[in-house]
């Protein structure tokens, strides 16, 4: 059985790869219908990558993954519960999540280039972080 650290490099190089394919944030106004829509897949399959990465975590300290109808936002508390990552990580996180909902639950056609741009810019930014925070969780699971 693969080891938790590899198992969560493997995530680590998969929302690498999405986030290469990420265009700039001023260029999405200028995007067709398609693309944007393309971006939106990125920014979901982004989250979805964290929320493996926090599964992870959370199955190698034998800690229940949360289930039910709000298991999304109680995966980021517990893992705030459980000193995975921090309070001010979870807020970022929770904007891609509320995303996330949207683009789960809406129309193709309701997305706008204006509603992703602020994402859009700061997924670097925030992937950054939640690397350094689960980095550092790594570090201590060792």
């Amino acid at each position: 059985m693969a080891k938790l650290s590899e198992k969560v490099h493997v995530e680590y190089e998969q929302i690498e790869n999405l986030l290469n394919e990420m265009p700039a944030p001023e260029k999405l106004p200028y995007l067709s219908f398609l693309e944007l829509a393309g971006v939106a897949t990125l920014l979901h399959n982004f989250y979805n990558g964290v929320e493996n990465i926090l599964k992870q975590c959370l199955y190698a300290e034998n800690i229940p993954v949360p289930s039910g109808s709000s298991s999304h936002k109680d995966l980021l508390v517990t893992s705030v519960e459980n000193q995975i990552l921090s309070q001010e990580t979870i807020l970022r996180l929770g904007e891609y999540l509320a995303f996330r909902h949207f683009f789960v639950h809406a129309y193709a056609l309701d997305l706008y280039a204006d509603k992703m741009e602020s994402l859009v810019e700061n997924i670097k930014p925030v992937f950054r972080v939640f690397q350094q925070e689960i980095d550092t969780f790594l570090e201590r699971h060792n």
